[in-house]
């Protein structure tokens, strides 16, 4: 054993917010945000690593960025290159989901450890401020004229973007499937997008686009929950007779091939986290919802949400048997 590695192991007991111990654990983490800076996943990423840190959880956590796909590209280097490794994380969620669904991805999550899923988020529809469509109606009225001629930024194809989207054209009375949606490999690329009109109506995270629409950079058209949430700067589609709800979720994963003793010390870790008053904060600041999971109840959800999401996408036309 070489000097490195014995202080390693001599810091392996981490000592929890709650009193407990974690046996065999290294007090280090690396967090993987499969996509770009700026969009959910790496803002859970790094609001993780700081609620880690601050409350003492852990000593250090570092996040890195593995843009592409849906996350498609990230899942892949993960499994790849972490295999059996006790303190990589990998955050995902109802986006990739959807990514390895449409792209027939050769390395989907069974090939990772589920942890815990984490926060549940709210959709939100924005425009450009200068844009002539101000109300859900006045898009309606457009996706009618010419479905084609209404274009959607958000984040990666299949995922919860593209699924709002192609939804909200239904309503509209259009074709799901001929919805105009402009994929992006990160929150940055498609915020550029919608705040320089290259797009019609921007759709992700409700928390993405708060900053922007307090600015008065962008204009608020609706959130897909049934009724308002604190925080958020504007109405629901519901409360404004559109009837269109669906969240996104997110959740933690870990290297396939840890040990089952490994997989609970880790989901005691996040256990811990989630409990924090630091976590509490940032939901609130954030206006996600507390989705807690369990490492059990999560697997079992994630094969229910698997087979859901594969439905809507194929009634939806964007993924064929």
């Amino acid at each position: 054993m070489t000097r490195r590695e014995a202080v390693a192991l001599g810091s392996a007991i981490l000592t929890v917010a709650a009193g407990g111990s974690l046996q065999a654990l290294p007090s280090e983490l690396k967090i993987m945000a499969p996509a770009a800076p700026g969009g959910g996943w790496d803002q859970t990423a790094r609001v993780m690593q700081g609620v880690l840190t601050a409350e003492r959880i852990v000593r250090s956590a570092q996040v890195t960025n593995v843009a592409g796909a849906g996350g498609i590209i990230g899942i892949a280097q993960f499994v790849n290159g972490s295999k059996g490794d006790p303190t990589a994380l990998m955050v995902s969620g109802f986006v990739m989901v959807g990514a390895i669904l449409m792209n027939r991805a050769p390395v989907t999550l069974e090939a990772v450890t589920p942890i815990a899923r984490l926060t549940g988020e709210w959709q939100a529809l924005v425009v450009a401020a200068n844009s002539p469509i101000k109300t859900p109606q006045d898009l309606v009225a457009a996706i009618k004229a010419d479905v084609a001629k209404v274009s959607w930024g958000g984040g990666s194809a299949g995922g919860v973007d593209h699924i709002t989207a192609a939804m909200f054209a239904g309503l509209a009375g259009a074709d799901g499937s001929k919805v105009n949606y402009i994929a992006h490999s990160g929150g940055g690329e498609a915020m550029a997008a919608i705040l320089s009109n290259r797009v019609t109506v921007g759709v992700g995270g409700g928390s993405e686009f708060e900053q922007h629409v307090k600015g008065r950079r962008l204009r608020w058209i609706g959130l897909t929950a049934p009724q308002g949430t604190a925080g958020l700067p504007g109405p629901t589609l519901s409360e404004q007779g559109i009837k269109l709800e669906l969240q996104n979720w997110r959740g933690v994963f870990a290297a396939p091939g840890i040990t089952e003793a490994q997989r609970a010390e880790l989901g005691q870790l996040v256990e811990s986290m989630v409990k924090s008053k630091g976590w509490a904060d940032q939901l609130a600041a954030k206006g996600w919802q507390d989705t807690y999971l369990g490492a059990s109840a999560f697997e079992a959800f994630l094969k229910e949400e698997i087979a859901r999401v594969s439905g809507v996408l194929g009634q939806l036309g964007l993924v064929r048997a």
